[in-house]
């Protein structure tokens, strides 16, 4: 629990910058900033994306200072002219704006070390409002800046990711846990073989019942992970109740969670392979390597997986991989006699404990009334037998590849699980 103000009216992000509002640039700051802030166990309830105009972002400033307890604010610290955030705060608040001397000397020194002359544009970065703390910058010019004002904490950072984060990191994230009166504690189950709504329903009384810890799904790609939220007197205290909460989660969704830590499941499929002394192959199709690639970006990936194929046409299912010519004209490419033909192929040809295999039609074109765009076979081959799951996927190409995919993992996932 945090300070009075904060913990009764919450946070507040304030994202300056026209290019945002007109696509140029993607928000990626929005959210990393919703995690962390989840992660340190403080409600955000406003975001707001605010041009470069002096009038829109000082009734935005007056708004949050009235509603919230937190405000952050990034963008618009550089040296150019459309840089106003820092003056425009100032003039919500009613303070004045003077020189900060370690901010200027270490501007100066960034340009020095460049060997690079400053223009004089430049000196407005060291500026800071009446009573405001200056967040050193380690990776640009920008100074960042803390102040308090009527209970309310504002925070300005510089709108650059690479800046943004470990500034945030060093310099918003003490001070926060400074104010708090305890600890808070996050943890996410991980789940896969389920829907969100699905999920929820079978949680549904836990997250109705729940104050502490609290409980919250959300989806990504082929997962759901539910966030749990602690808060303790010690940090002790504060995993007792998340551990709890685990144990009361077991009997409803157990059976769907492939961890509990922060790690993705290729990581999770790479130790299980690891641990059973297995390894695996690839055949893929319409993916083009997407599976294979996603496996590799993983730490100890070179102990289990042997190799893949990128199967995209008929003449290499056959001649790499050993499907069978009548296969092919009987029940075509996107079938599951083919796709278990190719994990057969793939396990055998190099020699692999599991192989997975799989084909399908990404779109746009290609599809007919019998086999539609989104079309894809998974095959698996482990254990002494075959097997395949026909999928309809939605989206694009590019959508219906990561699907495919990710869904390919998880069915390897489940047959390691299976076979335990």
């Amino acid at each position: 629990m945090t300070d009075e103000l904060l913990e009764k009216r919450g946070g507040e992000m304030i994202f300056v910058g026209t290019e945002l509002l007109l696509g140029d640039i993607l928000n990626t700051n929005a959210q990393y900033l919703s995690r962390r802030l989840a992660d340190l166990g403080i409600s955000c309830y406003y975001q707001t994306v605010v041009g470069d105009n002096e009038e829109r972002l000082l009734q935005t400033i007056r708004t949050a200072r009235e509603r919230s307890g937190l405000v952050l604010l990034s963008g618009g610290l550089g040296p150019t002219v459309d840089d106003i955030t820092k003056e425009v705060l100032a003039k919500a608040l009613g303070r004045e704006l003077h020189l900060h001397a370690s901010s200027k000397e270490r501007i100066e020194a960034f340009f020095r070390k460049r060997e690079i002359v400053p223009t004089q544009n430049n000196w407005k970065q060291a500026l800071l409002p009446e009573g405001a703390w200056a967040l050193e910058n380690e990776n640009g010019t920008a100074p960042g800046v803390f102040l308090e004002d009527g209970g309310v904490l504002f925070f300005l950072l510089p709108g650059p990711p690479n800046e943004l984060v470990p500034m945030f990191e060093s310099g918003v994230v003490p001070v926060l846990r400074e104010r708090a009166r305890g600890v808070i504690l996050s943890r996410t189950l991980k789940l896969v073989g389920i829907g969100e709504s699905a999920a929820e329903h079978l949680v549904r009384p836990l997250m109705e019942s729940q104050r502490n810890p609290t409980l919250a799904p959300y989806a990504k790609m082929g997962e759901v992970h539910f966030r749990m939220t602690a808060s303790g007197a010690t940090p002790e205290e504060a995993e007792r109740l998340l551990d709890a909460l685990e144990v009361e989660l077991e009997p409803h969704v157990g059976a769907y969670v492939f961890t509990n830590r922060p790690e993705e499941l290729e990581d999770v499929v790479v130790r299980m392979l690891g641990e059973k002394g297995w390894s695996v192959s690839f055949a893929e199709s319409c993916t083009g390597g997407l599976l294979a690639s996603t496996l590799v970006n993983t730490d100890g990936a070179s102990e289990v997986f042997a190799g893949g194929v990128v199967a995209y046409g008929n003449k290499v299912k056959e001649e790499l991989l050993g499907v069978p010519a009548e296969t092919l004209l009987n029940h075509g490419a996107v079938s599951g006699e083919t796709a278990e033909a190719m994990a057969e192929g793939v396990r055998r040809t190099l020699k692999t404990d599991v192989g997975v295999s799989i084909t399908g039609i990404a779109g746009p074109g290609g599809g007919t009334p019998e086999k539609p765009v989104g079309l894809v076979h998974i095959g698996c081959s482990c254990g002494g037998r075959t097997w395949s799951v026909r999928h309809l996927f939605s989206g694009n190409r590019r959508k219906v590849r990561e699907s495919a995919a990710k869904t390919a993992l998880v069915t390897l996932y489940r047959t390691l699980r299976e076979m335990s």
